[in-house]
């Protein structure tokens, strides 16, 4: 009986439906939800709450690549890291002209005063016995250099080596953590943008919605209430619309910062229902692929730096060799005869026995062993986390996989509800609640599948990333 009241209801209600509203009306509420289905398209002349996303909404999305090329070659920790790549080569050459002689030209004018006090003061005296004559001339060239007996030299120069080696890591260190941020900050922006279009979808929907029921409210078909009910809907809608517009511009400019854009200019990145993640993928990243990370061959590089330096300490404490060979002159007069007389070369070898520096050596020798201990100790830890990453990574990623498979047959389930409902409606078999409902639902299906796919995304570049790929 109920049954049949409410159908005589719906018959009573089409006839005027269809007078008060057209089909026309009814079928362009119909594309305004079911226009929800797929990506929206963004108009030149879209809302936006700034002149820069009003632009970003038609400017040219960046691809992956290129975001990573251009955050390549800004200013960033990568940079740095190849300065100090660079300055870690310049030391290495200076360990090795260590080994070099060094050529000089040592040249001298002194002038000591006659003697003018004393018994045996006479004119042709001069006065400080260090010196040859009352004025005397100098000039000579030649090497001089240190004897490494003691393997100072090679344990230094094998040090400057090996932490060359950990520059280069440190700059591939660098680098991948660069390009993290940079997939972070991307999809990041991706999946602000996707949140904008669904809450986009979601206003043009309810604001349609409001303008039906105020129409079905002027035809006393429904009671005030239906139309409060539709209006703060709607109202909540545009609410979520503002706040995924500054999500956005707030993820665009963190991807700004690292690309080295302009915070005025536009920027957009790739629609993540481009995107179709491929689960099999991830077979190719293994747990023994970790001990390819540059994070291990620096650790290494310290290491051997750090012996080295435990070795050139040791080598404080041994006999020091140097020698020194010049040719020239050393003569009290400038006349010709006198310089040919005083021409010659001199050779000198030193050395230097080291008796007792207060254990100043001794103490260099034991930090650099307490380093050569905390790389090890680093290096284990580092092993650690990076295989916490990698499981953590690959649970996420196949986890995100299996997500998109069940979002997107949830996604079309919801895309048929809402063509049902609106059939329903059409019908006045069902109540705005009902629709709304509907296109609330498949607004919340859209936008899971778009945090799936993001998930699916990040848990592959960290993966990724574990294993030095």
């Amino acid at each position: 009986m109920r049954s049949a009241d409410r159908s005589a209801r719906h018959a009573t209600r089409l006839p005027w439906l269809a007078k008060a509203l057209g089909t026309a009306a009814l079928v362009t509420f119909a594309a305004v939800v079911a226009s929800a289905q797929q990506p929206p398209a963004q108009p030149p002349n879209a809302p936006s709450s700034s002149a820069a996303q009003s632009s970003a909404l038609s400017v040219k999305p960046l691809t992956r690549d290129e975001a990573v090329a251009l955050a390549l070659a800004q200013a960033s920790t990568f940079q740095q890291a190849r300065l100090a790549e660079l300055i870690a080569a310049e030391d290495v050459k200076q360990a090795k002209a260590a080994f070099l002689p060094k050529a000089s030209i040592p040249s001298s004018v002194i002038y000591n005063s006659p003697t003018i006090n004393g018994p045996s003061a006479r004119g042709d005296r001069f006065s400080f016995i260090s010196t040859n004559a009352i004025t005397e001339y100098q000039a000579l060239a030649g090497v001089a250099g240190e004897l490494d007996v003691a393997g100072g030299l090679r344990a230094t120069l094998r040090r400057q080596m090996a932490l060359l080696e950990a520059a280069r890591a440190g700059t591939e260190v660098a680098r991948r953590a660069l390009v993290q941020a940079v997939d972070e900050a991307y999809y990041g922006l991706a999946l602000a943008a996707a949140k904008r279009g669904s809450a986009e979808l979601s206003v043009a929907a309810a604001e349609e919605f409001d303008r039906i029921t105020a129409l079905m409210l002027n035809a006393g078909e429904v009671a005030q209430v239906d139309l409060t009910r539709a209006r703060l809907q709607s109202a909540a809608r545009r609410d979520e619309l503002e706040q995924a517009r500054v999500a956005e511009s707030v993820a665009g400019d963190s991807l700004k910062v690292l690309i080295g854009y302009d915070f005025a200019a536009p920027v957009a990145a790739v629609d993540l229902s481009m995107l179709s993640p491929d689960a099999s993928e991830l077979n190719s990243f293994t747990p023994d692929l970790i001990l390819k990370r540059p994070e291990f061959a620096q650790f290494d590089a310290l290491k051997r730096a750090a012996e080295q330096d435990a070795k050139a300490a040791r080598a404080e404490r041994l006999p020091q060799f140097s020698y020194s060979i010049y040719g020239g002159f050393d003569s009290d007069s400038l006349h010709a005869r006198a310089l040919h007389e005083t021409t010659g070369v001199l050779a000198t070898v030193s050395v230097t026995i080291p008796l007792f520096d207060w254990g100043a050596s001794k103490s260099r020798e034991q930090q650099a062993r307490l380093r050569s201990q905390t790389a090890e100790s680093q290096r284990i830890l580092t092993q650690r986390g990076l295989a916490q990453q990698f499981n953590s990574s690959r649970t996420q990623a196949l986890s995100a996989a299996a997500r998109i498979g069940l979002l997107r047959a949830s996604l079309a389930e919801a895309q048929r509800n809402v063509e049902a409902s609106i059939a329903r409606y059409r019908a006045g078999e069902a109540s705005i609640i009902e629709v709304t409902d509907s296109q609330s639902t498949l607004a919340a299906a859209r936008a899971a599948l778009n945090q799936a796919v993001f998930d699916y995304q990040i848990a592959r570049t960290r993966l990724a990333q574990a294993t030095a790929q």
